[in-house]
């Protein structure tokens, strides 16, 4: 198995029976969603064990090769014309590395959501839904879908009936909405159930966007382990 990424983690109760696995953005880190636990409304939820793992440092083209936690390069402003497919798979494999840690610990395949937001919700759908373990949802959060073009033909059975949270800030300069609207519709025309939510918000995350994602923790991790 390789190493691990570093990570935060935190628990919702002691002796946890689910984990949420959550993925920072482009230049951010795991401490990026940490704070947000203390504020979800998690009572009707199984105690839940959080995971904020932290992406590697790499050059990113956008922003002239400066040095930055990212998950993948980002060759071009447009996020889908060009796309680094080797950076992709490698966080892949690191997080899908991740998720059978949680296994090991003793949490079911089943009672893990991966979640992300931005370049970490691009790699959330990305992962998650080519995952041969079917899992209890995924959180994608102001972000899109990677490497659409092949995602028909390398998708799982396993995880196609699985939940999935969008959000997406209707003012979002840096992920426009409409990648998100395409990346939905490609997603509900092979029959993966999308939930989806607006936000009036740039490239953030809007307090009813948390209630939200606690409603949403709380249907998917609800019934006892």
């Amino acid at each position: 198995m390789p190493q691990l990424l570093p990570r935060i983690e935190c628990e919702s109760a002691p002796n946890p029976t689910a984990a949420v696995i959550w993925l920072h953005g482009l230049g951010a880190d795991g401490n990026d969603f940490a704070p947000i636990v203390p504020e979800m409304d998690l009572s009707g939820c199984q105690p839940i064990r959080f995971i904020f793992p932290h992406a590697p440092s790499m050059p990113v083209t956008i922003n002239g090769g400066y040095v930055m936690p990212a998950w993948y390069d980002i060759l071009g402003v447009n996020l889908v014309d060009r796309q680094d497919d080797r950076g992709i798979q490698k966080s892949e494999w690191a997080i899908t590395a991740l998720i059978a840690n949680e296994v090991a610990r003793g949490i079911p395949y089943e009672r893990i959501v991966l979640a992300g937001f931005s370049q970490g919700c691009a790699m959330a759908l990305h992962t998650g839904l080519r995952l041969p373990h079917r899992l209890a949802g995924i959180m994608a959060m102001s972000g899109y879908l990677p490497l659409a073009d092949r995602f028909p033909g390398e998708r799982h059975t396993a995880n196609a009936a699985t939940p999935i949270f969008m959000a997406h800030g209707t003012q979002d300069p840096v992920v426009v909405l409409q990648r998100g609207v395409d990346s939905r519709d490609a997603l509900a025309r092979l029959g993966h159930p999308v939930e989806w939510h607006t936000y009036p918000m740039q490239h953030s995350v809007h307090p009813r966007e948390i209630a939200d994602i606690a409603q949403f923790l709380t249907r998917v991790l609800g019934k006892a382990a």
